[in-house]
This record gives structure tokens, C-alpha cells and sequence, in this order.
């Protein structure tokens, strides 16, 4: 989480963390909105909840369980080096992933308007 917020802020964005603590001090120096919530590895669902799109990189078994929760919301996950699960998308890049994104989202708006 920390190098994604570490290179949202370099290109100007707010950052968001869903803290799986009760301390909002253990947010790495990057997050701009703390959100403590307690919960473990169960804030992994809202991780999921709250975003229209999963980039997985690298993980363990915490990033294995929020690709499932997505896949199950059926919302679109890219994948750098992490898990290999039928329904992520594999790219080598960040700049590729955010390529997608881009295309994925302009398919939904372009669905949306039709």
C-alpha cells in the first residue's frame, strides 16, 4: 500500500487508507485520509466495496483474499506479479495497469451513455 500512495502523491492525488488497526499513526506517512477500522483482514471487503477497480502487486495472502472478494463483486482486477487466479489481468507495469483502467473505465461510461 505504501508505494501506491507513495506514487499517487508524486502525481498530485489524495490518498486513502482503510486501516485493518484502531490507530490511524499506523498509516504509512503517504495516506492523506486515515480510516481505522480494527477489523483484520475483514477490512479487506471494504477495501474492495469502495473501489471501482483492484490492482494487485506482489502479496501474500491478505492481496489473495481482496482479488477473491473483487472477483466475487465481479469488479475488474489487474494484476503486477501477484497471484495467478482465472479473471485478473496481467500487466508488467503501472503505467499499463492505469492503461486499463483508463480503457475499462471509458467502456463503462460509453455503456452508460448509450
Amino acid at each position: 500500500m505504501e508505494a501506491a500512495c507513495r506514487g499517487a502523491k508524486k502525481e498530485g492525488g489524495l490518498t486513502v487508507g482503510i486501516l485493518s488497526t484502531d490507530h490511524s499513526r499506523e498509516a504509512n506517512s503517504y495516506v492523506d485520509v486515515k480510516l481505522p477500522t480494527g477489523l483484520g483482514f475483514v477490512r479487506n471487503t471494504l477495501v474492495v466495496r469502495a473501489a471501482d477497480f483492484i490492482v494487485a502487486v506482489d502479496g501474500e495472502y491478505g492481496t489473495l483474499s481482496e482479488i477473491s472478494f473483487a472477483l466475487c463483486e465481479k469488479k475488474k482486477v489487474i494484476g503486477i506479479n501477484t497471484w495467478e487466479i482465472k479473471g485478473v489481468m496481467k500487466v508488467k507495469t503501472p503505467k499499463e495497469a492505469i492503461r486499463r483502467i483508463r480503457e475499462h473505465a471509458k467502456q463503462k461510461t460509453n455503456r452508460e451513455i448509450n
